[in-house]
């Protein structure tokens, strides 16, 4: 085998699967320009031509660290390009096909896997076989991942199936943390900004003020940040509040309604409805909890 292909196969059993997730094959290679792809020593399962594709019955995920290429597949028919720092995957059932650009060649990293934990991502929609591409550059400390993946693989210690599951758990975070650190680089900033007014001035801001001061329409903000922290500004609002709130309780001995008022909440009922909405007890019942008033 080339000095430039890096791969394994592994066989799960079903213990390994119990524990969430297992790896089927982990690997890299560098194909140079005009080299034929994919190389020999693959098993048959794996091989594809580019024109006939082929269909995995698992996920996988891979990194390109050099060259270009494309990527298609059932989804997603027409042609993505691949480049030095896209990464994207592959779903089990869907029919796909990538290959490097003849020209330049490429440096592929991959880990294939199944499991209970990667299945119930996917149906979350985590990982989309609409989007199956990001473009998140160029990172060391993935390859690094990537590198660890095979050595383990390689030396297959016991207990070495559960190491590769923390080791894909972590590529698979750190895919979703570099894919929206880039979706949202221009308005980190701006978002960041967002966040220190709010947690500055929680107790009487709202989220209008909050757009006015980034000089953004609201609707266009409220997006944008929804998007960014999963919370709508005002909701976002009412969770550092009711944060704070938690905090008086267990560290203060200040009179509940007092400490709703200070935070911002000028309607107690509301405030208790929601409190016990959230906590599922009453705010005397956390504080006793929290300050081991009560078993």
């Amino acid at each position: 085998m080339s000095d430039n292909i890096h791969l394994k196969y592994l066989v799960i059993n079903r213990n390994d699967l119990l524990w969430g997730l297992a790896v089927n094959s982990v690997g890299s290679q560098k194909i140079g320009p005009g080299d034929p792809y994919p190389p020999t020593g693959h098993p048959s399962r794996y091989l594809f031509t580019e024109e006939r594709g082929r269909v995995l019955q698992e996920y996988q995920l891979l990194y390109i660290t050099e060259g270009k290429g494309y990527f298609r597949s059932k989804t997603v028919p027409h042609k993505v390009q691949l480049t030095r720092g896209s990464l994207f995957m592959l779903f089990p059932g869907e029919w796909h096909t990538y290959r490097p650009d003849p020209s330049t060649g490429w440096t592929e990293y991959w880990i294939g896997f199944n499991g209970a934990l990667i299945e119930t991502w996917d149906k979350i929609g985590f990982f989309t076989r609409e989007h199956p591409v990001a473009q998140i550059g160029l990172h060391e400390d993935l390859v690094a991942l990537y590198t660890e993946a095979i050595q383990t693989a390689s030396e297959q210690a016991s207990g070495f199936q559960q190491r590769l599951m923390g080791i894909v758990t972590h590529l698979l975070g750190d895919a979703i943390y570099y894919n929206r650190r880039e979706t949202f680089s221009e308005i980190n900033e701006q978002i960041n900004l967002a966040k220190i007014l709010i947690s500055e001035q929680f107790r009487t801001i709202t989220a209008e003020e909050v757009a006015a001061r980034l000089c953004m329409g609201y609707s266009n903000f409220r997006k944008i940040f929804k998007e960014y922290t999963g919370f709508s500004p005002a909701k976002y609002i009412q969770e550092v509040r009711f944060s704070k709130v938690k905090e008086a309780l267990t560290n203060s001995t200040l009179p509940v309604k007092q400490i709703a008022y200070e935070m911002g909440f000028d309607n107690y009922d509301y405030f208790f409805t929601a409190f016990r909405r959230i906590t599922g007890m009453t705010p005397t019942a956390y504080r006793d909890i929290t300050q081991g008033k009560t078993l």
